[in-house]
């Protein structure tokens, strides 16, 4: 008998695996926050014998590395990525016995296309495949996308991805479990996942790899890629370099004055309250982002990297749970830290600042008016399916180095449910700008 237990990274909109019998377990893509691993191997009562990466990620710090050494596991990398560390090369082919008392064994197949590097990895129970994991190769309906390595072989790393899907399809059984790294929200998919079994069987009736020519895929392929978050820059070289423990330990305390110094020396404080109180009221120049979602990944997006970050939360815990997010992009320090609320962060007669929110019913009964600027801040992928007219496209990653751009006026920023909108109105307001955050669900078709 086997296991196979999910370690959700929801932020980045990827998974990792532990995958085992009766005594000891593979770990697959490990998140840098190795304790969820660790707890999930203690709770299975088994031996984390070998750790195994798909890849060198661009998207994520790896806890690979760290995992491989507190455990004592084999680490497992692809042979042709180029690392600064030790570890175990794979190649196309190579099998390693996970638990033999339970017939497991994993074998790894090279699957280039989302890096030239890429491999997947097959589970077997006694010889025969129960499931894979792809990494970034084949995805849920969809592949990794191929231009987060070089830009002169992106052509080419389509071209691989689709060959690499139909490898896999052709050489493992129909009811063999897809089980992808990336795919659930991460920027690393070219495309969102659809519908369809999580089996080669379902995906040979759902993947554009598996139903499309090489031409008609790759086409499409190209065609729909978008901006890569600015911080992927990083992670592979980190990755690469061999990541350094984390430090979770609380960040200092900050008290009034020292967040107002940080603001004054251009530092960023991040202010992690829902949207709503946040703009009932907030300290002047800080910005807005709240922990729902894909926090971690916009703020890594967004700040100059290497800025030093405060944050201003709630509650320890929610500042806690950041400062998680955060280390699994390379933010690994906080410069400090606040909880409580305004009250506690203003300075001695500073007062705290404001701005409205809307619905779009609101800015329908204003738009267009003389001195009022709508801007969309979704993505182009977004804006193509219907757009409010005479609105500013700005997508909110590059709205940071275009703030002086926009026109002026009093600026109403939507996204497409409210969430983007309300850090970049948070943005505008710290660069003194009057604005008004439509919190609210866009929808295309909406006559205006």
């Amino acid at each position: 008998m086997f296991f196979i237990d999910t370690v959700e990274t929801a932020g980045l909109g990827n998974r990792g695996y532990l995958a085992g019998g009766s005594r000891s377990a593979v770990v697959i893509d490990p998140p840098r926050d190795i304790d969820r691993v660790i707890g999930a191997a203690a709770r299975s009562g088994v031996r984390i014998s070998h750790v195994v990466e798909t890849h060198l990620h661009n998207d994520h710090v790896s806890g690979g590395l760290h995992l491989a050494q507190v455990t004592g596991a084999a680490y497992l990398v692809p042979s042709g990525a180029r690392v600064s560390f030790a570890r175990t090369a794979v190649d196309d082919g190579d099998t390693v016995v996970v638990d033999g008392a339970s017939g497991l064994t994993l074998r790894a197949l090279a699957t280039p296309g989302h890096t030239p590097h890429h491999t997947a990895y097959v589970l077997e129970e006694r010889g025969v495949p129960v499931a894979v994991f792809t990494g970034g190769s084949l995805l849920l309906g969809t592949v990794g996308r191929p231009d987060l390595v070089e830009p002169r072989l992106t052509g080419h790393l389509a071209r691989a991805q689709h060959a690499s899907a139909r490898r896999l399809a052709g050489t493992l059984p129909d009811d063999t479990a897809v089980l992808p790294t990336h795919g659930f929200g991460s920027f690393c998919a070219s495309a969102p996942a659809a519908s369809g079994a999580a089996t080669i069987g379902g995906q040979k009736t759902a993947n554009a790899a598996l139903t499309h020519d090489v031409d008609a895929f790759v086409a499409d392929l190209l065609a729909g890629l978008d901006d890569v978050p600015a911080y992927y820059t990083h992670m592979g070289p980190a990755n690469a370099a061999g990541p350094a423990p984390v430090d979770l330990t609380p960040a200092g305390a900050a008290d009034a004055d020292e967040i107002a110094e940080r603001l004054a020396a251009g530092e960023w404080v991040v202010d992690l309250r829902h949207r709503v109180a946040f703009a009932a009221g907030h300290v002047a120049g800080t910005v807005n982002f709240e922990t729902d979602g894909q926090f971690a990944t916009w703020l890594a997006w967004l700040v100059p990297w290497g800025r030093p970050v405060t944050l201003l939360g709630d509650s320890d815990d929610q500042v806690a749970y950041a400062q998680r997010e955060l280390v699994r992009v390379g933010i690994d320090r906080p410069a400090a830290a606040a909880t409580g609320g305004p009250a506690a962060w203003l300075t001695a007669g500073e007062k705290p600042v404001s701005f409205p929110r809307a619905r779009f019913d609101d800015l329908a009964a204003v738009h267009p008016r003389e001195g009022l600027v709508v801007l969309d801040v979704r993505r182009t992928a977004e804006r193509a399916a219907g757009a409010v007219p005479g609105s500013v496209h700005l997508p909110l990653h590059h709205l940071p180095r275009a703030l002086g751009d926009l026109p002026d006026g009093q600026v109403w920023v939507h996204c497409a449910g409210g969430a983007r909108a309300a850090v970049a109105a948070s943005l505008l307001d710290a660069a003194g700008r009057a604005v008004v955050a439509v919190d609210d669900t866009f929808e295309p078709d909406r006559p205006w």
